[in-house]
């Protein structure tokens, strides 16, 4: 039996991984909407993304049998995003306003909940989840304010 040099074993390899390329499928986009009307909407794209992380996080929360805390945080996560892609059919400027404003009080309960576990010795660490939703509470706060202004000026 004849042994494998390594230079075989290279040209084995890279002759696998290739078969293995040709045959990948990559993931596709990550679809946070079906309608074009919502596609390249960064606040939609976000809270859609940061909600899939919420669902993530709070999965391991189930299984360590933290089920209360795991419930309130996977019900106020998701909420958001809902709320703001419920806004985008809102029925007037002051119902828009309105919509994203109930968005912002779910992201202000969401932080709670998060700022709870990562007080708490027996649950896992937030920071990541805690910095993706600042950024979402930003956005929100500004066109809360942007919306309310235009509002008033008319």
């Amino acid at each position: 039996m004849e042994l494998k040099t390594e230079d075989n074993w290279i040209s084995e390899r890279d002759e696998l991984l290739k078969q293995w390329s040709e045959h990948m499928v990559s993931e596709p986009d990550l679809q946070y909407s079906q309608s074009p009307q919502y596609q390249d909407n960064p606040i939609l794209k976000k809270s859609f993304e940061f909600a899939l992380s919420i669902i993530d996080f709070t999965e391991g929360l189930f299984e360590n049998k933290k089920f209360v805390i795991g419930q309130q945080l996977l019900k106020s996560g998701t909420s958001v995003g809902a709320n703001i892609r419920e806004a985008q059919n809102a029925e007037s400027k002051a119902d828009f306003v309105h919509k994203m404003k109930i968005a912002l009080k779910e992201a202000d309960e969401t932080d709670y909940w998060l700022l709870l576990c990562n007080a708490s010795s027996h649950y896992p660490d937030t920071t990541e989840l805690l910095k993706d939703l600042k950024i979402i509470l930003r956005i929100l706060n500004k066109i809360v304010a942007t919306a309310k202004q235009n509002l008033k000026s008319k």
